[in-house]
């Protein structure tokens, strides 16, 4: 990559406190269009307007996120006297419309923390850990990575809440239920004492000591228990158990300032969705359960 792309992506994390994630994200869309077009600091208004061509065959969204990136890079190029002029307008604009979240029903969840609960009624490490792991997704609104990574530090001792490192670094702390800090309980006494691990969930992969549970690792975990619950594996996953929760309160009346909070949204328009999924389901509901719903329309 060009030194000023390696710039941009060093600025977003140490200005912006880019999450490494989302640094790699970066990292693949500009890397990409500098492929085609170049080092990006100096590819003319025209080039530029051709990857409009060579992103042809993908999803909107895909396109659209790719061209975000591109605009904040000459944004930056711009401020640092690289460029002279924003060629930002030669990129495509697609029209995307944010997809709604996949919910899992009380039903689904039911059952998946029926077999949890079954499989840690003894003192199996790995099945205490995956009962937690579980409790933390649903019961508590964490992100897949900011549950792997959390410190032994953020368990709670005397206050029944979590505090929690998101995205871009923002701190925020989050309520245990009773259910999640008697998982918590009876995995802190089983927990492996892994040298100079300081995470809740370690690693205990070989060679790998003092690291936490991989993202990868937890939604195999999740995938496994949903296939031996009876449920669809490809439905389930860490973030679909992050999207009940949201959705779960909202339904109870959860106030949706309160819900952004608990989500550690930036801006709440992000957790304005789950008024949407909120109202796709009052519409099923009414469609199935009113006595109209059935009887045909008179001619």
């Amino acid at each position: 990559m060009s030194a000023a792309t390696e710039a941009f992506l060093a600025m977003l994390a140490a200005e912006r406190g880019a999450a490494a994630n989302t640094l790699a994200a970066y990292r693949r869309d500009l890397g990409g269009a500098e492929d085609a077009i170049g080092d990006l600091a100096a590819a003319p208004r025209d080039a530029v307007a051709s990857l409009a061509g060579e992103w042809a065959a993908l999803a909107p969204a895909s396109v659209a996120r790719k061209a975000s990136a591109l605009r904040q890079f000459f944004g930056f190029a711009l401020d640092e006297g690289w460029r002279r002029d924003d060629p930002s307008g030669a990129l495509p604009s697609p029209r995307t419309r944010r997809p709604l979240p996949k919910v899992m029903g009380h039903d689904h969840i039911a059952a998946l923390f029926a077999r949890a609960e079954q499989e840690a009624a003894g003192d199996d490490p790995k099945a205490v850990r995956q009962l937690t792991l579980i409790e933390l997704l649903y019961g508590s609104g964490l992100r897949a990575t900011e549950l792997v990574a959390l410190p032994l530090v953020a368990v709670p001792r005397d206050a029944p809440f979590l505090t929690i490192t998101g995205k871009g670094g923002a701190t925020r702390l989050v309520p245990v239920g009773a259910r999640a800090l008697e998982a918590l309980a009876r995995w802190l006494a089983l927990r492996p004492a892994v040298p100079a691990s300081r995470y809740l969930f370690p690693s205990r992969t070989k060679g790998n000591g003092g690291q936490h549970l991989s993202r990868m690792r937890l939604f195999q975990l999740i995938k496994g228990l949903a296939a031996r619950a009876g449920l669809d594996p490809a439905a389930i996953s860490p973030h679909v158990l992050r999207h009940a929760f949201a959705t779960h309160l909202l339904e109870g009346g959860a106030d949706l300032r309160v819900l952004q909070m608990l989500l550690g949204h930036a801006d709440i328009a992000t957790t304005q969705i789950y008024t949407h999924v909120d109202a796709a389901r009052l519409v099923a509901l009414v469609n199935s359960c009113h006595p109209l719903a059935t009887k045909p329309a008179s001619d």
